[in-house]
């Protein structure tokens, strides 16, 4: 049983390595012994993520939804004793006493990512990253600092969610999804339909430069909290450190350019904010 632990915590690690490369990164300054529960955490956080792009179609994603709801009201229990990332994901929330109420309302909230429903609001759209993913940083404060404060996972999560929806604004755009809301795109004169033929205008500019300086305020909350935070929960934040450089590009860019920076780079701030968390927001 032992081994088949072992071998699960890998398999949710690679997976991470792949599909989650700044949280590996991050991860890697943690202690080790609490490593291996990260890893789940973050490695179920992939799998309910990609649904979208791996189910193409809203049907296959709710069921795959659904089994991972199962999985957490112990529906699922033999099935999940054969899936890595469940099997690792069970066992960190035990070890941990995580909520696995906290974890099946993350999944109700990404149903949205299965339809190509608008955003309306930025009250609907931070709503959305408070359900994902500053639920997700919660948990994972709570991994590393047994009753950590997690005062600063809600502005943690928001400016988190918002940087890469951002980023992933031209790939949204190309299957009809637009997570840029209703109320800002209207305050500026944009059409839907011209974000989804990817056409540029200075409406649709003003309106994702409206939605960076959202960001900007969550992570300005964030720097404010940081003395707050104990050090030994610091990783869990280190993610955030490539923000302010994303969001940086993004301004010289135009909507549907590629704005990621270079895997060295978003590297680089990495190792630089978990030598001097004061960089992590700043």
């Amino acid at each position: 049983m032992v081994a088949v632990m072992q071998d699960a915590f890998a398999h949710c690690a690679a997976l991470v390595r792949s599909a989650d490369r700044d949280r590996f990164l991050a991860t890697l300054f943690a202690p080790a012994e609490r490593r291996d529960a990260l890893f789940a955490l973050y490695a179920f956080n992939a799998e309910v993520a990609r649904v979208r792009d791996i189910a193409r179609q809203a049907l296959p994603g709710e069921i795959r939804l659904q089994w991972w709801s199962e999985v957490l009201d112990g529906t699922r229990a033999e099935e999940a004793r054969a899936n890595p990332v469940a099997f690792a994901l069970l066992a960190a929330i035990e070890r941990h006493a995580l909520s696995a109420a906290a974890l099946q309302d993350l999944i109700e909230a990404r149903r949205f990512d299965l339809y190509d429903e608008p955003m309306r609001t930025l009250d609907d759209l931070e709503t959305y990253a408070r359900r994902t993913t500053s639920t997700l940083f919660a948990l994972a404060l709570q991994i590393l600092v047994d009753g950590a404060p997690v005062v600063v996972a809600e502005p943690a999560g928001k400016a988190y969610a918002i940087a890469s929806l951002l980023r992933a604004f031209a790939v949204h755009a190309s299957r009809g999804q637009c997570y840029v809301p209703l109320d800002i795109t209207e305050r500026h004169n944009v059409k839907t339909a011209d974000i989804f033929a990817g056409r540029s205008t200075s409406g649709l500019a003003l309106a994702l430069a409206e939605l960076r300086s959202v960001c900007r305020h969550h992570l300005a909350a964030v720097h404010g909290e940081i003395g707050a935070v104990p050090g030994a929960a610091l990783p869990v934040l280190l993610p955030l450190a490539p923000l302010r450089q994303l969001l940086d590009r993004m301004e010289r860019r135009a909507p549907f350019e590629n704005v990621d920076l270079p895997p060295w780079r978003r590297q680089w701030l990495i190792w630089r904010a978990a030598r001097n968390p004061a960089r992590l927001a700043a």
